[in-house]
């Protein structure tokens, strides 16, 4: 089992940064592809950016590549969102996934393949 607890939300105006952080525990993520998934209110739950297990490939959905960076610490088990240049259509709440794999360079965008779902933490953007 693995649990993993997002931080780092909050209130900011638009062109604001913020870090969210996925802390994960129970497991190493070492084995582990992660993604991050955004839900606005009356929305489906949409992605947002998926890392490799081991770190090297990224992918992003259009909407956020160029301002949102994911980065993956397994010294620390945590992975990162880096958001930048934050628009009002970027409030949501933002989840972290795990997916275990035996690729490291498998990059995992559907909800569906996640094995493991954080709380989310909310992130809005005012204008």
């Amino acid at each position: 089992q693995v649990q993993l607890v997002e931080s780092g939300g909050g209130l900011v105006q638009a062109g604001d940064s913020l870090r969210l952080s996925c802390a994960a525990s129970g497991r190493t993520l070492i084995t582990f592809a992660m993604g991050w998934f955004r839900q606005a209110p009356g929305l489906e739950r949409e992605f947002v950016g998926a890392i490799s297990r081991n770190g090297v490939s990224v992918s992003y959905t259009d909407s956020v590549k160029g301002r949102f960076t994911i980065s993956k610490d397994n010294a620390k088990n945590t992975v990162y969102l880096q958001m930048n240049s934050l628009k009002p259509e970027d409030t949501a709440v933002y989840y972290c996934a795990a997916k275990e794999t035996v690729f490291p360079g498998r990059l995992v965008s559907r909800s569906n393949d996640y094995d493991y779902w954080g709380q989310g933490t909310q992130v809005t953007v005012s204008s």
